[in-house]
């Protein structure tokens, strides 16, 4: 202790012995130290922090802005999983979907008042990650009549599609027209 006062005692006569100009150079120097060090210790700490926290702040809205138009999608992309929730049921037999099948093409044409001659299935095809049921089919109808079948099936619920069709008219100078079409009932497992 008594080392200390010493030592504090003579930077006191030391401090006493400067110029005026001296004691402001040396004021002047001790500002600048401090700042300097209350700038690498407090200061440059504290808004490197600051930055940190703010970027990070950033970098959550920025996540939570794209959960929310996640969500605000939720019940649109709900109502579109269930339209197509029909298609991705599961498969019964090969007997019932091909069934199933021909009772739909058979109510179109019911509907459309077209005369099945004969329909004939022939069976099914892997075609990559789906399945076609296919139905080999003659009918007789008027022109207009024949187009709105074709058309109901093409825009059935069911993923029916007219893969060959054939038309012509029935007999020469006749107004029925005939038609001969191969119908596939797509299926995805």
């Amino acid at each position: 202790m008594n080392k200390l006062l010493g030592k504090i005692s003579s930077v006191r006569t030391v401090f006493t012995h400067l110029s005026k100009r001296e004691k402001s150079v040396l004021y002047i120097t001790v500002c600048a130290v401090s700042f300097l060090l209350l700038d690498r210790l407090v200061i440059s700490p504290v808004f490197s922090r600051i930055t940190s926290l703010n970027k990070e702040i950033l970098e959550r809205k920025t996540a939570i802005r794209k959960n929310m138009l996640i969500l605000s999608q939720k019940d649109r992309i709900a109502s579109e999983s269930a339209k197509y929730a029909t298609f991705l049921s599961k498969m019964k037999s090969e007997d019932e979907e091909m069934t199933l099948l021909l009772k739909e093409i058979e109510s179109l044409a019911n509907k459309t008042n077209i005369s099945l001659i004969d329909m004939k299935p022939t069976g099914l095809k892997s075609a990559g990650p789906y399945k076609k049921f296919l139905v080999n089919l003659n009918c007789e109808a008027q022109m207009e009549q024949v187009l709105d079948f074709m058309y109901n099936i093409e825009n059935s619920s069911k993923l029916l599609i007219i893969e060959r069709y054939q038309l012509g008219p029935k007999a020469r100078e006749s107004s029925i027209a005939r038609c001969s079409m191969t119908i596939a009932k797509i299926f995805m497992p």
